[in-house]
């Protein structure tokens, strides 16, 4: 009778149980049964039962690192509250400040490699990783890393797909091709290893992802192995669609602006004791402009849109954890949550106040300032590599392991995922895979973290997108701003906002540092002096 459900479900009832009856499912029977009959059952297949948890990673894209309630935000995200208050909040936790290099990060384990796609075959991907430990795997969402044999999550280890291909679409009908001033592209949407080219009525992707997600979890729970499931959301990244009643929450609520959303999320998160006394907000970001000037209706109709986005992400991840626990699996289930980069402050199309936010029919964005003050207290947005573009809130659940209302301020980086899967999923990383050589894995496993063990963390970390450049060692960042131009150097232990430059004070250290993130981009192969690049071209 066992083997025809879950052994792991058996196993989860007992862990749960205390007194009195205990309903447990075989096949399509429900069975009550006295602890004595469950224990007998649970001893006879204890043996044989995989006891390692399934992992649940999701990630929000193009998400501020305050935008969430228990960052500091004032958005409505009970359940993510819920599961901070139930686990661990890191409060230094990175990715790559883009979409696809966090996701190439994330993926393989590795710092990102220039390539076409991201990807290739001498990347072990994080799927095919828990398929070599034996879980069952799952993609809903955004994957952005190609979609050709060597790219496509269906030939990279997942054994459930489905989701957007590309970086962004229209979140209510995907079919719909771009606007001219974005390209007139028609986004790439699939299901396993076929495409997708028509949505019903209703439709928006948010929902969808979930209820694939929840179809997983649905066909897994019943098998005797874990899973691995990642949720890959495309909100908030634009264009800003979300449904009317939700948007209607939030209408009026940012009619005071840019300045006084920043103040009053900073002021949320010292209450909530997120960063060390002595820090300061930091100043005006250059890319914000006057909000006396601006078109405060239309501007507070771009953040309530915005806000209601990830209102939805948050009730869409309120039914994940309702199809976890019918399904008996919460309890022994990793679950992480973050985003891909900070805040956006890109603006396609420009500032056309003709564009309404919200409905399908439109394409718009939340700009530069809205996109700033996402990211409070931090300096700067995505793309960015000062701690506006890296930062992202990073919430970890697991009952077995996590202390409840757990605050860490432990460094991680997205390249620690892959290590922490392998940690947790018992299974050393291969020196080749499918034939092919792959590179070593570059994170830490975050499994000492969750014990509250900060020891063996990261002494250097690298940062490189579009010119911009970063490298962290200990609590000294020395980081490279292409709109000015320049190097500064900050202590992050103290000067998290990056406000206090010290390369006039601390020039060899300064000097020290660029030399160390020149060497390691040359070895990455993310950056080329402009002498070689002279030298190709002649």
């Amino acid at each position: 009778m066992v083997s025809a459900y879950s052994k792991r479900a058996v196993s989860n009832a007992w862990r749960r149980s205390q007194i009195g009856l205990v309903g447990v499912t075989f096949g399509n029977t429900f069975m009550i049964a006295t602890l004595g009959v469950l224990a007998m059952v649970f001893e006879e297949s204890k043996a044989q039962a995989d006891e390692r948890p399934n992992i649940v990673m999701i990630m929000a894209d193009d998400l501020g690192y305050s935008d969430i309630g228990c960052y500091g935000g004032e958005i409505s995200t009970p359940n993510l509250d819920q599961l901070a208050r139930d686990g661990m909040q890191m409060t230094q936790f990175y990715n790559c400040a883009k979409c696809t290099t966090t996701r190439a990060a994330l993926v393989t384990g590795r710092y990102p490699r220039p390539k076409d796609g991201l990807l290739d075959r001498t990347d072990l991907t994080i799927g095919e990783l828990m398929k070599t430990a034996g879980y069952a795997t799952s993609l809903s969402g955004k994957w952005h890393l190609g979609h050709g044999d060597d790219q496509h999550p269906y030939q990279r280890g997942f054994d459930r797909f489905y989701g957007l291909l590309d970086g962004c679409c229209n979140f209510f009908d995907p079919s719909i091709p771009d606007p001219p001033f974005k390209g007139s592209r028609v986004r790439v949407f699939g299901q396993d290893d076929q495409l997708i080219t028509e949505f019903p009525k209703g439709y928006y992707t948010t929902t969808a992802f979930t209820d694939h997600a929840i179809e997983s979890i649905e066909a897994f729970a019943p098998g005797e192995t874990p899973f691995f499931l990642h949720v890959t959301y495309t909100a908030p990244h634009y264009p800003l669609h979300a449904p009317p009643e939700t948007i209607a929450k939030y209408r009026g609520k940012y009619m005071g602006g840019w300045h006084e959303l920043r103040n009053s999320r900073w002021k949320r998160q010292q209450e909530l004791g997120l960063f060390k006394p002595g820090l300061t907000l930091s100043p005006t970001d250059s890319k914000a402009y006057d909000w006396d000037t601006a078109d405060q209706r239309w501007e507070d109709l771009r953040m309530a849109t915005y806000a209601a986005m990830i209102d939805e992400i948050d009730q869409q991840i309120g039914r994940l954890v309702q199809a976890l626990e019918t399904t008996g699996e919460l309890d022994n289930t990793l679950f992480m949550f973050f985003a891909d980069n900070g805040g956006c402050a890109e603006e396609p199309g420009g500032r056309d106040t003709s564009r309404i936010p919200g409905p399908k029919d439109f394409y718009t964005a939340v700009g530069p300032s809205w996109g700033w003050a996402q990211n409070t207290p931090f300096k700067r947005y995505k793309q960015f590599v000062h701690e506006g573009g890296i930062s992202t809130p990073m919430i970890v659940h697991w009952p077995a392991k996590i202390s409840p209302g757990t605050k860490s301020d432990a460094v991680g980086h997205v390249i620690d995922l892959a290590a922490t899967c392998a940690d947790v999923g018992q299974v050393g990383w291969p020196e080749s895979y499918n034939g092919n050589r792959v590179g070593p894995v570059e994170g830490k496993s975050l499994l000492p973290v969750f014990a509250g063990d900060n020891a063996d963390r990261h002494q250097t970390l690298y940062w490189e997108w579009s010119g911009n450049r970063a490298i962290r060692r200990g609590n000294d960042k020395l980081v490279y701003d292409k709109l000015t131009k320049e190097w500064s150097l900050y202590d992050i232990a103290v000067d998290r906002t990056e406000t206090v430059d010290r390369t006039e004070s601390e020039p060899a250290l300064a000097e020290k540092l660029k030399t160390d993130w020149t060497k390691w981009a040359k070895e990455t192969g993310v950056w080329k002096d402009k002498v070689t690049e002279k030298k190709k071209k002649s």
